[in-house]
């Protein structure tokens, strides 16, 4: 399994990167979608990123479709979303599968470090989050229910 830094992610605009870029810092990563009743976690997450981000945390958005197709939108209609529904400045990427056999590399590499209720791997729902130590290291897997705020305390535990 590739080491989280090697592998590659695709962003909202197209452009390719690798998560090397986002090497020293505390990630949260967050499977995303515009139209669940979790939704609203995206204001709890840009308040979380704008308070801790010049210490070193970094939230990384990736739509997901594949629960009750609750993001439907592409590319382009995903950013509008973020950018006028809740004003996004953390990182948003192209819309990737979280469970099955057409599973991103990360997706794959984050479930198999941090499982979830009962040792599965599978994600559950969107707004699963994962949080991860300047090293690369997954740390902790959040259930959707848990809001950005409660988690607070693992994240400055991490920038401390």
């Amino acid at each position: 399994m590739p080491d989280l830094y090697d592998i590659d992610v695709q962003s909202i605009d197209g452009s390719s990167h690798k998560l090397n870029e986002y090497a020293g810092r505390i990630l949260l990563v967050v499977n995303v979608a515009s139209q669940c009743g979790f939704t609203p976690q995206y204001r709890e997450l840009e308040a979380l990123y704008r308070k801790h981000r010049d210490r070193g945390l970094v939230v990384l958005g990736f739509p997901c479709n594949q629960f009750r197709k609750q993001e439907p939108g592409n590319s382009s209609e995903i950013r509008q979303f973020c950018s006028n529904t809740y004003d996004i400045s953390f990182p948003i990427f192209s819309k990737i599968q979280v469970n099955g056999d057409g599973t991103h590399p990360l997706y794959r590499r984050l479930k198999s470090a941090a499982k979830g209720i009962l040792g599965t791997q599978a994600i559950k729902w969107n707004f699963t989050k994962f949080l991860v130590n300047r090293e690369g290291r997954v740390i902790r897997r959040f259930a959707p229910f848990t809001k950005p705020a409660d988690l607070e305390k693992d994240v400055i535990a991490l920038l401390s």
